[in-house]
């Protein structure tokens, strides 16, 4: 009897672990002003970022994460590739010309973020 009430409650407990792994957890979105800081640690901190069309927003990007994957941030839809040093801020002014939403990721594009253009 006791280990079909533990084996129910273990089994609860990794449904409950598996739904919020990967349903409760929500990228934190951003309204930029004239620019925004990101952290690059472990991925994108803001990951999704919502701009105006037409108006220059300058991303100031500082990477304290060593892994290599991060060293590099591209954004396809500007045509930018940019060096991420640790530690130190790059500046990446962008003006969005059209709406949409638009992806940027690592230089191995395993880490991934969006900005949202209105």
């Amino acid at each position: 009897m006791i280990d079909k009430v533990l084996v129910s409650v273990v089994g609860a407990g990794l449904i409950c672990f598996i739904w919020w792994f990967f349903f409760g957890k929500k990228d934190e979105e951003v309204l930029a002003g004239d620019s925004i800081d990101i952290i690059v640690d472990g991925g994108y901190k803001p990951a999704s970022i919502r701009i105006k069309n037409g108006k220059k927003t300058t991303l100031k990007i500082t990477r304290r994460d060593s892994n290599s994957c991060l060293e590099e941030i591209i954004l396809p839809e500007f045509k930018i590739k940019k060096y991420l040093p640790l530690n130190k801020e790059v500046e990446i002014a962008i003006t969005p010309q059209k709406l949409g939403e638009f992806g940027f990721h690592c230089g191995m594009n395993m880490y991934h973020g969006k900005i949202i253009v209105e």
